[in-house]
């Protein structure tokens, strides 16, 4: 029976005023508060259409619906919508919107178009009134709103049972995986005092290669084929950075330089890693259950994934006692093992790398820990995301050994800032310092040559 979702009027809200749509260099994208635009746009339409569903729709009601309960439901509004908006469509196109439009009542409601735009990095939902996202390094807030604090609510509840966790008053945080491996964070109240808070980091569905990161100069040439080097010929590398500053994405990239008989398992709390070779383990974490119970930690998946006749070991970050293991399994025979660590420079990420060490509680003086990692880790790559929004490859160093009770590190490359342009765009270089790597000699023994001025600082990269 046709209007059974309908809410009655004295339980509709008034319609909204919406902002008109936008475009950007020709392709479709969701409009900023305070952008100003010409014409239409098929994404921005379905964002009102949506908005203007959700007032209109018992929400509740439609979660037993099936998808072709709702298209009987939704066609009549749909076309009496675009009708108002004087939007040209034809049969296809009308049938299209519409069936669209129940798949976001039926997914994730309003954020819907944001995950299917491949251009937005981060979708951050600041309470049901605000919702950002971040699109090529730059925070813009949309036109998009849910209905109130319930219906975000609904959202929620959608994302955490999809993976059998749950979120309430008991337990406020939670940590969740979408379909597409896009990862969530999700804090609700008491801890989120103004309303629930949800941040979903996506991932590009096509792994970004290293030649395609200096087609975003990111990256320049001399330093790919030495990292390409480093990777094929096992060396252990850490790669560090801020938090947004491109380490996973880097990570997956180096990995495709990885020969594919190699057997590789990889260790992270949310999978993020998209590793192309056909011989990949994935381990996961696994949070305490309602219980306190069940809890897999990640030093137990490193310790676990040693008896998996690994060739090499991949941790999506280390952040805890785990550390002192990936030293371990670097140390005895599993070269060429990768991860990442927070940190802003390369000793950063050696202070922080022994401070995690001595989490784990171990006999061991600090001298000793600085010698486990020096002689575990080769090459430590720092990413970093400047004010512009860009993120680069500021620094590729090598750590040569220990001196007395200090690791050694020699700087290979560099990022050298040199002005910022009129529109906050850094300029700058990307430079050898002239040190050729310690490693260089083995790899031409192995058939990998570097390039004749690859090391020269008085060539441009």
């Amino acid at each position: 029976m046709l209007g059974r979702f309908i809410k009655g009027p004295s339980e509709q809200r008034a319609p909204q005023s919406v902002p008109a749509p936008v475009t950007v260099n020709g392709a479709a994208v969701v409009q900023p508060l305070q952008a100003e635009s010409a014409s239409d746009d098929f994404l921005t339409l379905k964002v009102d259409l949506h908005r203007h569903l959700i007032d209109r729709f018992n929400l509740t009601a439609l979660e037993n619906a099936s998808k072709d309960e709702i298209l009987n439901e939704i066609r009549p509004i749909v076309r009496e919508f675009v009708r108002g908006r004087n939007v040209p469509l034809n049969a296809r196109e009308l049938d299209q919107l519409t069936s669209d439009t129940a798949d976001e009542m039926l997914g994730l409601g309003p954020i819907e178009p944001l995950l299917k735009d491949d251009s937005i990095a981060d979708i951050l939902i600041n309470t049901h009134r605000h919702v950002f996202i971040e699109r090529r390094g730059v925070l813009e807030e949309t036109a998009i709103r849910f209905r109130d604090e319930a219906h975000l609510l609904r959202v929620i509840n959608k994302i955490v049972s999809n993976i059998g966790r749950r979120v309430d008053e008991s337990s406020p945080m939670v940590d969740a995986r979408l379909d597409d491996g896009s990862r969530v964070n999700i804090a609700v109240r008491p801890i989120s005092v103004d309303g629930p808070l949800v941040s979903i980091r996506k991932f590009s569905k096509n792994p970004y290669s290293l030649e395609r990161l200096m087609a975003f100069n990111s990256i320049r040439q001399p330093m790919i084929d030495m990292l390409r080097i480093a990777v094929q010929t096992r060396r252990s590398i850490l790669v560090s950075g801020g938090t947004g500053s491109g380490k996973t994405t880097l990570l997956n990239a180096l990995s495709s330089y990885i020969p594919s008989r190699e057997r590789l398992v990889t260790i992270e709390d949310a999978a993020e890693l998209q590793l192309q070779q056909p011989h990949v383990g994935r381990l996961e974490t696994r949070p305490p259950n309602v219980e306190g119970k069940g809890e897999v930690r990640q030093r137990e998946l490193v310790k676990n994934a040693l008896r998996m006749r690994p060739d090499r070991i991949i941790v999506g970050e280390v952040r805890g006692e785990e550390a002192f293991d990936m030293l371990q399994a670097m140390n005895t025979g599993h070269e060429g093992s990768m991860t990442t660590i927070h940190a802003n420079t390369p000793r950063d990420a050696i202070s922080r790398m022994e401070q995690m060490v001595g989490m784990a509680g171990m006999p061991m003086t600090n001298d000793s820990i600085r010698s486990q990692i020096a002689s575990a880790i080769d090459i430590i790559v720092q990413t970093q995301r400047l004010s512009d929004g860009g993120r680069r490859v500021v620094s590729i160093s090598e750590i040569t050994g220990m001196e007395g009770n200090v690791v050694q590190l020699q700087e290979i490359y560099h990022f050298v800032r040199r002005d910022v342009g009129a529109d906050g765009a850094i300029i700058g270089d990307f430079r050898a310092t002239g040190v050729r790597p310690r490693f260089a000699q083995e790899a031409a023994t192995l058939g990998h040559h570097f390039g004749k001025d690859a090391f020269n600082p008085q060539v441009p990269l």
